[in-house]
């Protein structure tokens, strides 16, 4: 349930997000929270694929909040989809986050905020964890703290 609040978080701050990109920004999220207090937010593991890391539940969770109607899925020109809420969706309480991690959420939408789908991938291929894994298996959010935190929000 925190993990579906954590998206629904990032959709009542941007109103259309590319399904790549809102998968990233889950990622950093959780990773943010990971570097101040050795957990991750939403307590999900993270997979290496191709285009960064992605927690293995985002892809049915995403069909879930869809099929709920909470989300709408619009797709563009070039084949991207693009997430937002829906009116109904706008309404639903996001009881299981903290102010601190209301915060954190707003921090990284707000330096994400405008850059293209390809510059996250880019940064989160970049990172340790994404870099230190196989492909397809579950990353080490740990080495995250190796990091620079300020990098992503």
């Amino acid at each position: 349930e925190k993990y579906k609040q954590i998206i629904l978080s990032f959709l009542r701050l941007d109103k259309k997000i590319p399904k790549t990109k809102l998968a990233k920004l889950v990622y950093l999220a959780d990773a943010g929270w990971f570097y101040y207090h050795l957990k991750s937010m939403s307590g999900m593991q993270y997979r290496k694929i191709q285009y960064g890391p992605v927690a293995d539940p985002y892809f049915r969770i995403i069909d879930e909040l869809y099929n709920n109607g909470q989300i709408e899925i619009d797709q563009t020109k070039d084949g991207a989809m693009l997430i937002s809420q829906t009116r109904g969706g706008a309404k639903v309480t996001l009881s299981q986050l903290n102010l601190d991690e209301e915060k954190l959420i707003k921090d990284i939408e707000k330096k994400w905020k405008g850059k293209k789908t390809k510059e996250i991938v880019e940064f989160t291929h970049n990172q340790f964890p994404y870099l230190c894994a196989n492909e397809n298996d579950i990353i080490f959010l740990g080495l995250i703290t190796q990091e620079d935190p300020h990098e992503y929000y």
